[in-house]
């Protein structure tokens, strides 16, 4: 057969036939495939994408949250992914690259000819025929397909599709494209992201050994990830190692040295709860979805850079703070109950409240289960709720794996304390510090703000005290200590009591606020006239205070309303604006991935006060940091020295149930609440329970660090006088004989006694 078509080719008129049909077939062969290709491109087998998608190809992109000191404080994301620039790549990650996946990358033009006709003669066995450009193409367009005829298509649309990008993009935007899209395994994608995740360095940082072991993961994210397979991942880096040194992008003396170097990890691997300011962050998110939402963005996917007004060091020292003070006084809650349940009535808090236990587990997950399961049967409803079980618990210890029932673990998270601390700049507005609870993870419920509202007791009082010397009472006037008595609008009287015994008939302002003296506040209210309940109401309406929680009755004066921590420390910042309130801000500037600036953010400011005003009442209030004064204790026993000026007030409400403290100084207004999730669980004692012990000693540890940090702009100077004429008189030099005891140790309760609130 062979001969005879040996003879039939050599004849010379066959020849030239047979040559004619090949040329004819071959023609024929490509004419067929380049209107294949041509149907390939424009979309009839399949969507290809345009050439705006290519000049913008999209993919999930995390949105970054930065400190006010540019600290990366957390990330909002589908996917993990973080771009770079190739001027923010080391070099020893680009000759990694190129040189185990695509050696001719700078001389082809998206496809590799060489390479591709290597993989079709010896069909894909002696190594495969995508370039860095296909493979890009593959990232960013396309998703594996397991069909061989779906596969083969795809791979001719990665071809159309790379010569495209290599005509819209110079070679080290793609070289950054590329390594901005590949997947390093769990919820990490892209280089800046695996750079950080595994070595807890900028990509441009990397050092050539731990470049080729994040190009060597290309191969399989899974199989070569050095946590899981850590040898198995040393040796396909030493693979990669061996194809630098191949194609001379490092020595021989390189090569022999690199491979033999040891494996070490910086794992720093982030979920979006972990990191600083989490309650903060939270609270961020939901802001941000319905300001994306106006705008048609998403912080999931679309890279957006949230730059915020948090302070990373002061952050981290109100963390601290909160943890070192819940921590003991957790334990002195716990000693304080031992042996009985700390719950109470309401109106007889010397009693425990029976009903409180069922009245609680009826609302959780597991009753309604069970209530439904059983049918309302309550001996099996109680029976399952009794029976023991794995739980793991928090404690200020770390979490604890124990054994107990559902029961007994209500009991324990209901007698954990909580607290809400805020710190901010008077006069920018600016949040320094959020910390929303005692432990994110176990508890999001957010104690600053989001409807966070607790009775706010005699930190409340200032405001009126603010409105009397606003309306030309001196401090130095002295008021009566006697109680007074309002007749209610909807009948009735109201006589509010002291809680502590006084030696004198008479105080100045000054000493009233120092002591925190109930009667001394009901007098001002009643000075100040019948509609002095809507003066006070109007007047913390222009500080920032939600006024509608506020009903116009005298009781207001005693701190009678449920307020957030958010809201007082934004009003107190008015003392030391020199009367000016300043809206709390959170967000200074919105970025797109870009770096374009999307909204720049600015507080609202309101004339409240007088200068002079605002100056008398924070040199009032900081008599209650100085012996005798409610927050005497942060002198005496946490060491601010007295030197420094700080201005303050602490807050108890009914039962100990509420302990507040906020504090000021010319550069920061801080405060925070302290107590129970329900009323019901508080302190006994007052002793314990009080604002003065429970949260004032927050305030003085964040302050104590931020004065101790010189890094920090925190002026340790005296309120700046109002350079202005004054016409309220300050000193009371001339009103002596009428002065309560100052040396008097009196960490006063502030109970609302006389009315049901």
């Amino acid at each position: 057969m062979f001969k005879e078509l040996k003879k039939t080719i050599s004849n010379p008129s066959n020849y030239k036939r047979i040559s004619n049909k090949l040329w004819v077939y071959f023609f024929m062969g490509l004419l067929v495939f380049i209107g294949f290709m041509i149907l390939v491109r424009i979309g009839l087998l399949g969507k290809m994408p345009d050439i705006e998608e290519l000049e913008n190809p999209k993919s999930n992109l995390a949105s970054e949250v930065y400190t006010s000191d540019k600290v990366l404080m957390g990330k909002y994301y589908y996917e993990n992914r973080a771009n770079c620039d190739f001027k923010d790549l080391a070099p020893s990650l680009v000759n990694a690259l190129i040189a185990t996946e695509d050696i001719r990358f700078y001389k082809h033009s998206g496809i590799d000819i060489k390479a591709l006709s290597r993989a079709v003669v010896y069909l894909g066995k002696d190594g495969g025929a995508s370039t860095i450009t296909q493979q890009l193409a593959k990232n960013l367009f396309h998703n594996r397909s397991s069909f061989l005829l779906t596969r083969i298509l795809q791979k001719l649309k990665e071809m159309i599709i790379a010569v495209e990008l290599e005509r819209q993009y110079t070679k080290e935007e793609i070289i950054s494209l590329y390594f901005n899209t590949v997947p390093f395994g769990g919820n990490s994608f892209g280089i800046k992201t695996a750079s950080k995740t595994f070595f807890g360095k900028a990509p441009a940082d990397l050092k050539p050994e731990e470049a080729a072991l994040l190009v060597g993961m290309l191969k399989g994210s899974t199989l070569y990830n050095p946590v899981r397979n850590p040898e198995r991942s040393v040796k396909r880096r030493n693979v990669v190692l061996f194809q630098m040194y191949k194609y001379k992008f490092i020595t021989v003396n390189e090569y022999d040295e690199l491979k033999e170097k040891p494996l070490k990890l910086n794992i720093t691997v982030q979920n979006q709860n972990e990191g600083i300011a989490p309650y903060f962050r939270d609270y961020l998110k939901e802001y941000l979805a319905g300001w994306c939402k106006a705008r048609n963005l998403n912080i999931y996917r679309d890279g957006l850079k949230i730059y915020t007004t948090i302070n990373s060091k002061m952050q981290l020292y109100a963390e601290k703070a909160v943890s070192k003070q819940m921590k003991q006084l957790q334990n002195e809650f716990f000693n304080e109950w031992k042996g009985q349940n700390p719950w109470r009535l309401e109106k007889e808090s010397w009693k425990e409240d029976p009903n409180y236990l069922m009245k609680n587990i009826k609302k959780t997950e597991k009753y309604y289960y069970l209530n439904k399961k059983y049918d309302g049967n309550k001996d099996s409803i109680m029976y399952w709720l009794n029976k023991k079980e794995a739980k793991t618990i928090f404690t200020w210890h770390g979490e604890v794996d124990t054994v107990m029932s559902t029961i007994d673990s209500l009991k324990y998270y209901k007698s954990l304390l909580h607290c809400g601390f805020m710190s901010m700049d008077p006069h920018t507005g600016e949040i320094k510090a959020w910390v929303g609870g005692i432990n994110f993870k176990n508890f999001q419920y957010d104690h600053v703000n989001s409807g966070a509202n607790r009775q706010v007791g005699s930190t409340f009082k200032p405001f009126v005290y603010a409105l009397a010397v606003d309306n030309d009472l001196s401090p130095c006037y002295v008021a009566p200590t006697a109680p007074v008595t309002f007749k209610l609008p909807e009948g009735g009287y109201w006589t509010p009591k002291n809680s502590q015994k006084l030696k004198s008939t008479h105080v100045n302002l000054y000493q009233g606020l120092k002591l925190s003296i109930n009667t001394v506040t009901a007098h001002l209210m009643q000075k100040l006239g019948e509609k002095s309940p809507y003066s006070v109401r109007t007047l913390v309406g222009k500080m920032g205070v939600d006024s509608s929680k506020i009903k116009p009755y005298p009781s207001i004066c005693l701190g009678s309303m449920d307020l957030s921590v958010f809201e007082m420390v934004g009003a107190y910042s008015t003392f030391a604006n020199e009367g000016e309130w300043i809206e709390p801000i959170f967000i200074t500037r919105i970025e797109d991935k870009y770096g374009n600036v999307l909204e720049e953010f600015a507080p609202r400011r309101n004339e409240v006060m007088r200068k002079q005003t605002a100056y008398a009442l924070c040199k009032m209030m900081e008599l209650t940091t100085l012996p005798g004064g409610t927050a005497s204790r942060m002198r005496s026993t946490y060491g601010i020295p007295f030197e420094i000026p700080i201005a303050g007030k602490t807050g108890t409400t009914q039962n100990n149930s509420d302990g507040w403290f906020i504090g000021i100084t010319p550069d920061l207004v801080s405060g925070g609440w302290v107590g129970c999730e329900d009323r019901q669980v508080h302190f006994r004692s007052t002793a314990l329970g009080q604002g003065g012990h429970m949260a004032m000693p927050v305030f003085a540890y964040y302050m104590k660090n931020i004065y101790n940090d010189r890094s920090l702009p925190i002026s340790k100077s005296d309120f700046k006088k109002p350079d202005i004429e004054f016409t309220i008189e300050l000193d009371c030099s001339n009103y002596e004989g009428y002065g309560y005891d100052a040396n008097a140790e009196n960490d006063e309760p502030d109970p609302i006694e006389g009315v049901d609130f």
